[in-house]
């Protein structure tokens, strides 16, 4: 995770752009004019649909993003174009065709149903000038992107043509091309490096029905031969994603709970380009964006996804290595404030944890259970000989923090250099804060920064002082 905010790859995204637009209300009656709900409006967003998700999505990790569409001359245009703007979107290339209508899909939600939806739009294919203008435009400034998306929602943008001529374009400059597919005919994407169909999508364009592994690949090898792909895909939802590259690879989805899979796609296409620009191989490539979905698809409506969110799952499920998990003061705070915003509760609790024992893994395990998120302050080396004495710690603050880091109880550990964690506690603001139950009576420093204290026994006989005793023979 560390190397892929080392880069900042520059994205075209080339698709059909849409405003989706909410109106959210209440209904308590129903209309005397007609058998229809009643809803009274209190409140109306807008956010990119579309080909704009995956901007949304790629600006969120951190890409350089440019966009290449066909608009209408009209409000919505003029709205989505500020849309974009406002979150530092190139729109050089968006293209304006005065007898288009801009994609507007408006929803009715009552009291969190979606009651109704209308859409204000154009879908036959744009015009031969517009095509003509959209690929002169990429022409320009095709060998400085690092990967282009094709975003198709069968709005009219990605005809053949277009399809064809970035394609060609970019195998010219060694661009690699990636397409999020629609429709059940693929071969107007032949030449691209990857396409992302689902599961669904990828039955109806090779018509095999994908029941086992044998149909999986057979499924995953009539696209890479029909379409003249250099990797094969298929997102399979629950099930992961499936790649073909000389053998067929599995990597099983990490969704700890699913509240929405909106815009699930558009998330998986913007995290294989931002990783693939980003140097990584498909296999690191695949998990990445398993990681991303997870995310995503733990929100409600569209959702992006930050680097930062991807690296905090991934400790979460414990799939990362310990030095992941070892955090500064400034990264924990955000961390903290993140956690807590998306309605997780914080545990803070800390020690020297000076020779790792059974008593301190107890300790950490009744901590976790407190919360969903267990933070622990570890005293530096200095910290350590202050409080214990001039031949203590045994480990240095390095091996300590890694150890703590691999227990599957603790989440995020934070070494700290003054003799008590204060400042971090005041910093965290945890839920709740845990000490051992030699604090009964006593006063606990940063307990006023915290919403509760819990006191835990410590595990009798259990103790570093007493392992260093042992060792040597006392």
């Amino acid at each position: 995770m560390k190397t892929l905010k080392n880069h900042t790859p520059k994205i075209l995204v080339v698709g059909d752009l849409m405003i989706d637009h909410y109106l959210w209300g209440a209904c308590e009656r129903i209309s005397p004019e007609a058998p229809v709900q009643v809803v009274d409006i209190s409140k109306e967003t807008t956010v990119l649909g579309g080909a704009g998700n995956v901007i949304n999505n790629l600006h969120a990790l951190g890409a350089k993003v440019r966009v290449c569409s066909v608009i209408g001359d009209d409000s919505n245009g003029l709205e989505l174009k500020e849309m974009l703007e406002y979150i530092d979107i190139d729109t050089q290339y968006l293209i304006i065709q005065k007898d288009r209508n801009t994609s507007k899909k408006s929803r009715i939600i009552a009291v969190s149903q979606q009651i109704l939806r209308y859409d204000k739009e154009s879908k036959e294919e744009v015009s031969s000038i517009s095509q003509d203008k959209i690929l002169t435009s990429i022409s320009k400034n095709i060998s400085s992107y690092d990967a282009i998306i094709l975003s198709d929602y069968g709005k009219g943008v990605l005809t053949t043509r277009v399809c064809q001529g970035v394609i060609d374009l970019a195998k010219k400059h060694s661009v690699k091309v990636l397409v999020d597919p629609k429709g059940s005919d693929f071969t107007k994407y032949k030449g691209a490096y990857l396409l992302t169909p689902n599961k669904k999508e990828a039955m109806l364009a090779t018509s095999i029905d994908i029941r086992d592994e044998k149909s999986l690949k057979n499924a995953l090898l009539k696209l890479k031969n029909d379409i003249e792909l250099d990797i094969s895909l298929i997102t399979l939802s629950e099930d992961g994603i499936a790649t073909f590259d000389k053998e067929v690879k599995r990597f099983p989805t990490v969704a700890k709970e699913v509240f929405d899979v909106t815009g699930a796609g558009d998330t998986v296409i913007a995290s294989i380009a931002f990783s693939l620009s980003a140097g990584k191989s498909i296999e690191e490539t695949a998990s990445f964006a398993n990681l991303a979905a997870g995310v995503v698809v733990g929100k409600i409506g569209s959702a992006t996804v930050t680097l930062d969110e991807i690296e905090e799952y991934e400790a979460s499920l414990h799939k990362s290595t310990s030095d992941a998990h070892i955090k500064s003061f400034e990264d924990i705070q955000d961390i903290a404030y993140r956690c807590k915003e998306g309605g997780k509760k914080v545990v803070f609790t800390n020690g020297c944890f000076d020779i790792l024992h059974v008593g301190h893994v107890k300790y950490l395990q009744e901590a976790k259970s407190f919360g969903d998120v267990l933070i622990v302050g570890l005293n530096s080396d200095e910290s350590v000989s202050r409080l214990k004495g001039p031949k203590r710690p045994i480990n240095m603050v390095q091996d300590r923090a890694y150890l703590l880091a691999a227990l599957e109880a603790v989440d995020f550990v934070v070494p700290f250099e003054q003799d008590t964690p204060l400042e971090l506690i005041k910093m965290i603001a945890p839920d709740t804060l845990v000490k051992g139950g030699d604090y009964i009576g006593k006063d606990v420093v940063g307990t006023k920064f915290a919403s509760e204290l819990k006191l835990v026994d410590f595990v009798d006989g259990k103790s570093t002082t007493k392992t260093i005793q042992k060792i040597k023979g006392q």
